[in-house]
């Protein structure tokens, strides 16, 4: 069965919270644990086919934000989540409060009962309408970069669309297509930061109805950090400032010296050669047909993997007006199929998407099985430790997408690993200061934002570009809106990564098995254990990034620019 014959089904709120309400007499009335558990995996269930149609619904609006049926199902979910939230941490009480409780830990993973002690922790009747308010605001994001049409040399471009432009290896071009693209962003900037705004002061509203201080430990319980706090993030932060940031600037300064500018200017950050970044060389179509055969050629399990995905359509990778930006990989449990939305752009980042998506997807199609559905995805770190992985494991077969360019687009890609590091824990950094302070202005946020943009990205030159200058970066972030502390997870993910890269240069053969072992585990495991079972070093330890940051120097050090 193809994606679009995937039967989609309106879930009624009364209906869901009837089921819900039989499941949980189920539980309470069990008179040993077979029926209990029973009562259980039917709890399962339910939840695995509430994600499957959420997730159906999220996938066909975001690929046309001009559905009107698929916009009001999103407008549906953005109100009944919250209540089937409600109805799952009754059910989860229940469980808690059962005598087979103690029994059910032998027949299910530790990390289901770290997570739902969180859910429990993070939520009550009382903020279920502050919820679906959050999620109202998340929707209108959305919508409004969505919405963003851009004139640009006499054509118009979806801000996604816009990046080639920003890419072009004219120089001309590229200044006028960054003007463009940040002009779209000046003329909405009151509007992006009134909406933050109301996200900022409903997600502390709702932080102290739950009796903290403010959002940052609620968004800690949310984003299920199961084995690590803010201090761990505070320390891992420092370490990439004292051990990363002033290599990132090394590759800067190379990159301005390369280019043989006065000065590296924004529009210039994307060009790492002046006779242009590495493109793949091949439409779409030709693009997944050579993935295909990359996956069956690293491995009988991500050949299998990759077949499923093209024989079923589960790939939609075009860029065009209405559809909503960025990427995602997801997951449709009752059909047990994964999902990659993109939009492909003429850049690197086609063939990343085929790799760094492609990872995450094959993770869930490897873990699809365990039970309960809650630990088929690990936490978010997690998941990015197989998405980044990835893009390093399939650098065999990048010349298949690159041809000539393949050595240029080693280097952009390991270069752009290591420079994105400082910025995704700025990211992070930053909104630890806006929850901290929920009382700060539009303004007073944007001017925080530069504060930390000149600690962590020294280099940056936003000349003539004044809403970069007054801190006007962080607009284009969605994670920064719709997943809060949803960023940090990157960088980590992207230290692991860098080891198995620099296992993959030592021709470590154990390095792909370990890399399928942590796939198959899913979320049985938290962040350090699941870092521990690949055999890598966890990010929090000191000294962690030093040692990574050293082979990654000195193959940079080894690199021939000039043939470039």
């Amino acid at each position: 069965m193809k994606f679009k014959d995937y039967p989609y089904e309106h879930l009624d709120e009364k209906e869901l919270h009837a089921r819900f309400e039989q499941i949980e007499a189920e539980l309470k009335d069990a008179g040993d644990y077979k029926a209990f558990y029973e009562a259980f995996q039917k709890l399962d269930r339910l939840d695995r086919h509430i994600q499957t149609m959420s997730s159906l619904c999220n996938v066909r609006h975001t690929i046309d934000t001009k559905d009107e049926f698929y916009t009001k199902e999103n407008d549906h979910y953005d109100h009944i989540l919250p209540l089937v939230q409600n109805d799952m941490v009754q059910a989860v009480k229940t469980i808690w409060a059962s005598p087979f409780f103690e029994e059910l830990k032998k027949d299910v993973p530790e990390t289901y009962f770290l997570q739902k002690e969180m859910d429990m922790k993070a939520f009550d009747e009382k903020i279920i309408e502050d919820m679906q308010e959050e999620n109202k605001l998340a929707s209108a994001y959305q919508a409004l970069i969505a919405s963003a049409d851009v004139e640009f040399d006499g054509q118009h471009y979806s801000l996604a669309g816009l990046e080639v432009k920003m890419n072009d290896a004219n120089r001309d071009v590229r200044k006028a297509a960054t003007k463009a693209y940040w002009g779209w962003f000046e003329d909405h900037e009151k509007e992006l930061g009134d909406l933050y705004d109301q996200m900022v002061k409903v997600r502390t509203k709702m932080a102290r109805k739950l009796g903290f201080d403010n959002y940052i430990p609620l968004g800690y319980l949310r984003m299920k950090r199961l084995d690590y706090d803010q201090n761990d993030v505070a320390n891992y932060r420092k370490q990439v400032f004292e051990d990363v940031v002033p290599f990132a600037n090394k590759l800067y300064a190379r990159q301005q010296k390369r280019l043989g500018y006065d000065d590296l200017h924004v529009w210039d950050e994307k060009i790492e050669f002046l006779t242009g970044n590495p493109k793949p060389k091949y439409d779409r179509p030709e693009m997944v047909k050579r993935a295909l055969t990359m996956y069956k050629e690293l491995d009988p399990e991500t050949g299998k993997f990759f077949t499923f995905m093209t024989d079923h359509d589960l790939l939609d990778l075009d860029s065009y007006p209405g559809k909503a930006a960025g990427g995602y990989c997801t997951f449709f449990p009752d059909y047990e199929s994964p999902f990659i939305f993109a939009n492909f752009n003429q850049t690197s980042h086609d063939a990343e998407v085929l790799t760094h998506e492609a990872g995450h997807a094959f993770q869930v199609y490897c873990s699809k099985d365990i039970v309960p559905s809650d630990c088929v995805w690990p936490t978010l770190e997690s998941c990015e430790i197989h998405s980044m992985s990835m893009e390093f494991f399939t650098y065999p077969w990048m010349k298949t997408f690159f041809e000539d360019d393949v050595n240029k687009y080693y280097f952009n890609h390991l270069s752009g690993a290591v420079k994105f590091l400082p910025y995704g824990v700025l990211v992070d950094h930053y909104q630890h200061e806006v929850y901290a302070h929920p009382e700060m202005t539009p303004e007073e946020r944007m001017a925080t934002w530069r504060t930390l943009e000149k600690q962590y990205l020294p280099h940056k030159n936003y000349d003539e570009i004044p809403v970069l200058e007054r801190g006007g970066w962080w607009m284009r972030q969605l994670h920064i809106f719709m997943d809060p502390f949803y960023y940090i997870d990157y960088t980590l993910a992207q230290v692991c990564a860098l080891q198995f890269w620099a296992r993959i240069q030592a021709k470590d053969e154990q390095a792909f098995e370990d890399y399928k072992k942590i796939c198959r585990l899913g979320g049985t495991l938290p962040f350090r254990g699941i870092v521990k079972e690949a055999g890598l070093k966890v990010p929090f330890d000191d000294g962690s990034l030093k040692e990574v940051m050293r082979k990654v120097d000195d193959w940079f050090a080894s690199a021939d620019e000039s043939a470039f």
